[in-house]
C-alpha cells in the first residue's frame, strides 16, 4: 500500500505539473512565433508614400434622441441610419436631410445594439432587456406597422451589447454581458450554435469580409480578442495583448487582420496568418479609452472614437495618426463608415450623431 502512494502524485502535484508544462509549451510558442517574426510592419510601410486627410469634416449633425446614442448603423442603401439610445429608443434617420423617419420605443431603457439587416428591410435592437428584437420596415402603415409586427429572437441572461446579421436576413448573431456569443434563426427564434470562450462581457462583434460569412470575431471585458468558426462553435485563435477590457473589434477589408480598440487608450492590429499583434495605434496625449475603430474601404485607414470626445484617423500601416476629428461634446461611443465609404458616422454620448465626409 506505501509503495502505491509513493507511485501516484496528489492531484495538486499533477495540476501544478501541468501547469509548467503548458507554461514551456506557451513559452516554446512564443520562440517559433519570434523565429517568424523577421521585419515589423512599420518598416515595410516606411517604404510607402505618406498619405494625408485634409478635408474631413462634420457635414450633418443629427438631433433627437433624448440621451446617450450608443450604437449606430447605416443602411444598405448608403442614406439611412439607425440610431439606439439611452433613451429607450430607435430612430431612423435620413443622413442627407437630417431628418427623422422612423422611430420606435423599446421595452427598456439602453439600447446598447441596433443593426440593419443586408436587405435593408429589417432592424434588429436590443440591450438591458437581454433580448434582441427584429422590427419589419417598409410597411403602410410606418411606425405603428413595424413596431407591431416586431419579433423577439434572441434571448441571453444579460444585457445584449452588440448584433449583426451574417450576411442574410434569417439569421443573427449576438454578444452578451454574460459572456456568450449566439447564433439564432430569425424565423423560429432557436438558437443554433453558442460561442462560448470568453470569461467576461462580450462588447463586440464582426463578421470576416467573406462571400461565406462563417467567421466572425468578438472582443470582451476580460481583454481579449476572439476569432471564431461559425460551423463548428469553437475560437480557432485567440490575442490577449491588451491591457483593458476591449471595447471594439474590426475585420481589416482583405479579412486577413482583426483592428481592436481597448480601455488601455490603445487600438491594435492583429495580423491572423501571423498570429500575432503587428501594430500598435497611441500617443502619450491619448490617456482615454479607445470605444469604437472603423476602417476605410482600402484598409489604409484606421478611425478610432475615443472617450476624450474625440475621433482619430490613422495610418494603418505606419501606426501615425493623420488626423483628429474634435466636435462632439462627451465620448465616443460608435463609428460606421457608409457602405460606399464616402462618409463616417459618429454617435457620442452627448445625444447627437455627426456625419463626416
Amino acid at each position: 500500500m506505501a509503495a502505491d502512494t509513493a507511485v501516484t502524485s496528489s492531484p495538486e502535484e499533477t495540476l501544478a505539473s501541468l501547469v509548467k508544462e503548458a507554461e514551456a509549451l506557451k513559452q516554446k510558442l512564443e520562440e517559433e512565433r519570434q523565429k517568424l517574426n523577421d521585419v515589423t510592419l512599420s518598416c515595410v510601410a516606411e517604404r510607402l508614400e505618406p498619405i494625408t486627410i485634409s478635408n474631413l469634416k462634420v457635414r450633418r449633425i443629427l438631433k433627437g434622441h433624448q440621451a446617450k446614442v450608443l450604437c449606430c448603423d447605416w443602411s444598405p442603401d448608403k442614406r439611412h441610419i439607425v440610431s439606439s439610445s439611452q433613451d429607450g429608443k430607435l430612430i431612423v434617420w435620413d443622413a442627407f436631410t437630417t431628418s427623422k423617419e422612423l422611430t420606435i420605443s423599446m421595452p427598456s431603457t439602453w439600447v446598447m445594439a441596433c443593426a440593419y439587416a443586408p436587405s435593408g428591410n429589417m432592424l434588429a435592437a436590443g440591450g438591458l432587456d437581454n433580448k434582441v428584437t427584429v422590427f419589419p420596415l417598409g410597411g403602410t402603415a410606418g411606425e405603428e406597422d413595424g413596431a407591431t409586427r416586431k419579433r423577439t429572437v434572441a434571448t441571453h441572461t444579460s444585457y445584449m451589447s452588440c448584433c449583426l446579421f451574417p450576411n442574410t436576413d434569417r439569421q443573427m448573431l449576438t454578444g452578451s454581458g454574460d459572456g456568450t456569443c449566439a447564433l439564432w434563426d430569425i424565423e423560429s427564434g432557436q438558437l443554433l450554435q453558442s460561442f462560448q470562450g470568453h470569461s467576461a462581457d462580450v462588447m463586440s462583434l464582426d463578421l470576416a469580409p467573406s462571400e461565406m460569412g462563417d467567421t466572425f470575431v468578438s472582443g470582451g471585458c476580460d481583454r481579449g480578442v476572439l476569432v471564431w468558426d461559425m460551423r463548428s462553435g469553437h475560437a480557432v485563435q485567440a490575442f490577449d495583448t491588451h491591457l483593458s477590457d476591449v471595447n471594439s473589434v474590426r475585420f481589416h477589408p482583405a479579412g486577413d487582420a482583426v483592428a481592436s480598440g481597448s480601455d488601455d487608450s490603445t487600438c491594435r492590429l492583429f495580423d491572423l496568418r501571423a498570429d500575432r499583434e503587428i501594430a500598435r495605434y497611441s500617443k502619450e496625449s491619448i490617456i482615454f479609452g479607445a470605444n469604437a475603430v472603423e476602417w476605410s474601404v482600402s484598409g489604409r485607414l484606421l478611425f478610432a472614437g475615443y472617450g476624450d470626445y474625440t475621433a482619430c484617423a490613422w495610418d494603418a500601416l505606419r501606426a501615425t495618426r493623420l488626423a483628429l476629428l474634435p466636435g462632439h461634446e462627451h465620448r465616443l461611443s460608435a463609428l460606421r463608415l457608409a457602405p460606399d465609404g464616402t462618409a463616417l458616422a459618429t454617435a457620442s454620448w452627448d445625444a447627437t450623431l455627426r456625419i463626416w465626409a
